[in-house]
């Protein structure tokens, strides 16, 4: 009983990051909206936009390869999972043992490159410039992220979340190493979801274009599934966020009661995690390419400072 339980829960789960995900894009483009004096569309548009791209039929260049067709499922598959390893509202669920940042990174770095492969597979300038620059974001990115793994393994001992989540809610004390890498895996999760200032998800200007300039080859079914994956990678960040630096109403066992304020305190935490990044968003303009470099630079150098105070500080 306690395992069909267990399943439950974990794959409550699973559907709740898959559900949720689209809701929490259309409620920052609706505070984006309200913030710029403009009514905005409904916070369940992005739904309709996946129903409608669902029934569309799917147009495919003659020079497409089968690559070209399986990137869009591999994709979403891959960030399903990493978000579905992410302790939303409990931790110590069935498949815990798998939600290890290491494994995180990994599973991100794939889905990002199979789709800078897609990029480059019709052969399109818009696809070459969108794939070459996002391996650059992600050469700085991901040392970024790897150094921010280093002082989180360094201070709990481990790296898996829902160790360092229980962790950390019983309190580690004040660090300024665990300040630095809140802000580097603020700037990484902002370049990695491609929002402004690094990109703009609402626009497709040559010039400017990131993400979107890969996928300007899809349709139906295919960018369908590409956009309900950016939206789950979006998830993911702040789903990660909260459970790392306010893992507070994050459930541990005890039943469905608990559960349930753990699953509340989780909304709750989304709410505000998109209502900081519209706040943002609306505060802050567009950044040039190549001045992207300086600022994943900068997260670098902050999880490679964190981490060295705390070779420091154990020093003493």
């Amino acid at each position: 009983m306690e395992v069909i339980q267990a399943l439950i829960v974990q794959g409550a789960q699973m559907a709740l990051v898959l559900l949720l995900s689209p809701l929490l894009t259309g409620i920052v483009r609706k505070l984006k909206a309200r913030l710029t004096r403009r009514r905005g569309t409904s916070v369940f548009q992005p739904y309709r936009d996946l129903l409608r791209l669902l029934r569309k039929d799917v147009v495919l260049a003659e020079n497409a390869s089968w690559l070209f067709r399986v990137v869009p499922y591999l994709v979403f598959a891959t960030i399903w999972v990493a978000a579905s390893l992410v302790p939303t509202f409990a931790a110590g669920l069935m498949f815990s043992w798998s939600a290890d940042l290491i494994a995180l990174i990994a599973l991100l770095g794939s889905a990002r490159f199979f789709l800078a492969l897609a990029g480059m597979d019709v052969g399109t300038s818009f696809g070459g410039i969108g794939s070459s620059r996002e391996m650059m974001i992600a050469s700085l990115a991901e040392p970024a992220m790897i150094m921010i793994v280093f002082t989180l393994a360094l201070v709990a001992g481990s790296t898996q979340l829902s160790y360092i989540a229980g962790l950390f809610a019983s309190g580690v004390g004040l660090r300024v190493s665990l300040g630095l890498a809140l802000i580097a895996l603020v700037m990484v999760a902002i370049a990695e979801n491609s929002r402004i200032p690094v990109d703009n998800p609402a626009t497709h200007l040559e010039l400017t274009m990131v993400h979107e300039a890969m996928v300007l080859e899809y349709s139906g079914r295919h960018l369908a599934l590409i956009e309900l994956a950016a939206s789950l990678k979006l998830l993911l960040y702040i789903s990660l966020i909260a459970c790392l630096f306010a893992p507070w109403g994050l459930a541990r066992g005890g039943g469905l009661a608990v559960d349930l304020i753990g699953l509340a305190a989780w909304l709750v935490k989304l709410g505000i995690g998109g209502a900081l990044l519209a706040i943002f968003e609306t505060s802050i303009a567009k950044m040039r390419v190549f001045r992207v470099p300086e600022v994943l630079g900068a997260a670098l150098m902050l999880g490679l400072l964190a981490t060295l105070l705390l070779f420091v500080s154990k020093g003493f």
